[in-house]
């Protein structure tokens, strides 16, 4: 198999990541980088050997060497170029959250045709016990699901020396705040982990800005959540229950569980040394007994290779890539939907 030809755009926060993965594997061949800072680009492509710079991604993709791209920037004005790419032959891989909103996803459905396209949510599905968890949900071992959930909080630390990245917390950049900068995520992983099975169908939620006393840990004009929970109900009546917050006035949290009629599944999203994973398993006579069920080091690497490397792939055996546009369509249309309930105060529902 030759490998596939990428071009990355955007060498700031994520894309250099993308550029090391690609550098590392055989099944692919970094061609060219752009970015609008030029030193920012010359910089990346001498430190991962890229043949090739560009001052824009219009640049890039105009490229008759190039394949595939990456698209490592911003949100706002990410689908316009993928839209651009697309048309131009390229297959397309967009770092999270998938776009602005579930229309621009889409457009970018509309325009793939036959090529691939990919979004970067589905990062931490390649960490190992993902696949533990996958295969053991699949089993049926839990029985009929009721309740998937996560809570994830983050307390606020000491304020920050540097300037966090302005785009961060910006509706008009990146589309939202923390929901879509790790909500993401977090509902890629849970519907990944239990087999793409759930029908999300409605949505109660809220979300919340940064406490006033924390105002000076972010920049000037920030407008988007840093907290929302919100409780979705699925086709069949299971529930998807979420919480996430950073900036928190209280000590963190992590919790995540799987539960079913037959027992429950508690497990991390994230690594760990070593990471386990709990069954709670049940019978009539003896009640609830606690076994682990997976227990071992995981390789952190593969939440920044991952995306990439099966990406390309999926471009040369003809396969779909681990989160296609239609998997990243139902995370944008839930992310919508919270957005729309905690704007009104009331449910929304999910087409």
């Amino acid at each position: 198999m030759s490998p596939v030809r990428l071009g990355v755009v955007g060498c700031g926060v994520i894309g250099p990541t993308h550029m090391k993965a690609a550098v590392e594997s055989p099944l692919l061949d970094l061609v060219a980088v752009a970015d609008l800072i030029d030193d920012r680009a010359k910089a990346a492509a001498e430190k991962f050997s890229a043949r090739k710079t560009y001052r824009s991604g219009a640049e890039l993709i105009e490229d008759p060497e190039i394949e595939a791209v990456v698209l490592a920037f911003p949100t706002g004005k990410r689908t316009e170029l993928a839209l651009q790419a697309l048309a131009r032959g390229k297959h397309v891989l967009v770092e999270k959250p998938v776009a602005m909103n579930a229309g621009e996803v889409r457009q970018m459905i509309a325009a793939r045709g036959k090529l691939k396209a990919a979004c970067c949510s589905s990062r931490f599905r390649f960490l190992a016990g993902a696949q533990v968890a996958v295969d053991f949900i699949a089993s049926g071992a839990l029985g009929p699901l009721r309740v998937v959930r996560c809570r994830n909080i983050g307390p606020c630390g000491p304020k920050p020396d540097k300037p966090r990245p302005e785009w961060r917390l910006k509706r008009a950049l990146n589309g939202g705040g923390y929901l879509v900068n790790w909500g993401c995520y977090d509902l890629d992983y849970l519907l990944g982990i239990t087999g793409w099975t759930l029908r999300p169908r409605v949505v109660l939620a809220q979300t919340w800005t940064i406490p006033p006393q924390f105002e000076s840990h972010i920049p000037p004009g920030s407008d988007a959540e840093t907290y929302y929970t919100a409780l979705i109900r699925c086709e069949g009546g299971a529930v998807m229950s979420l919480e996430r917050g950073e900036f928190m006035p209280l000590h963190g949290e992590d919790a995540w569980q799987v539960i079913g009629t037959q027992g429950s599944l508690t497990l991390k999203m994230t690594w760990g040394s070593p990471k386990k994973l709990l069954h709670d398993a049940t019978t009539p006579d003896g009640g609830v007994a606690t076994e682990t069920l997976w227990e071992d080091e995981e390789d952190g690497s593969r939440t920044s290779s991952g995306p990439v490397t099966d990406f390309a792939a999926a471009i040369r055996e003809g396969r779909d890539p681990s989160t296609t546009l239609e998997r990243a369509l139902v995370v944008q249309q839930i992310t919508d939907a919270i957005y729309a309930s905690a704007l009104s105060g009331h449910e929304a529902e999910i087409a």
